[in-house]
């Protein structure tokens, strides 16, 4: 009878190591663009030999991909529970500016791999939800503020679209400054954010 031989035992990943690189993986790829990025970039940054990095991830396709998604799911999840709240117009945009700045600390990598890389990106067939996440923003946004124009909440004649081409650039153009830990929290840079925005920064006479 022929001896058998004991199959060697394949252990997963460590999901805190797997996370480990997935956070250097996002910077590198912030700091540096994602065409640039090579998977031993990477690796050299998260302490690693190349192969190794291969054990967790199968290329830097799927790298990006991961940090994007992650950071939509939990994006979209803040974001439809305002949607569904039953907020006011100025309401819904002070809550959806609110949950942009958390965003923001929480995935500020994330959030300017997004800003700079989504449009190519988004040509492959595996990220096409980042064209359909970018439709659903437009019209979360479009919408709260078409809704505020016509309920006399925002004033009347307001070019809908530039406003909400300005606010949205403004907001997350603050991931390539911001830093979490930093002297204000999201929440008050929202509350700032907001007040120059809904109200002004002159004096009333």
């Amino acid at each position: 009878m022929p001896k058998q031989t004991k199959k060697p035992q394949v252990t997963a990943p460590a999901p805190e190591r797997r996370a480990e690189i997935l956070a250097t993986a996002a910077e590198v790829f912030a700091a540096h663009g994602y065409n640039a990025t090579t998977v031993r970039r990477i690796a050299d940054e998260a302490g690693m030999l190349a192969g190794s990095l291969y054990y967790h991830f199968d290329s830097k396709e799927s790298m990006v991909d991961e940090i994007l998604s992650a950071f939509l799911g939990e994006l979209w999840t803040g974001y439809d529970a305002v949607l569904a709240a039953g907020l006011g117009p100025r309401e819904t945009i002070e809550a959806l500016v609110t949950e942009s700045f958390r965003e923001i600390d929480r995935h500020r990598a994330a959030v300017a791999i997004y800003q700079k890389e989504w449009r190519q990106l988004a040509t492959q067939p595996r990220f096409q939800y980042l064209s359909d996440s970018q439709t659903r923003f437009e019209k979360a946004w479009l919408g709260t503020l078409e809704r505020g124009v016509a309920a006399g909440v925002f004033r009347d004649g307001l070019d809908v679209r530039l406003t909400y081409r300005f606010v949205r650039d403004t907001v997350w153009v603050a991931a390539s400054w911001y830093r979490p830990g930093g002297l204000h929290s999201p929440e008050e840079i929202a509350r700032q954010y907001l007040s120059m925005v809904l109200d002004g920064i002159a004096v009333r006479t």
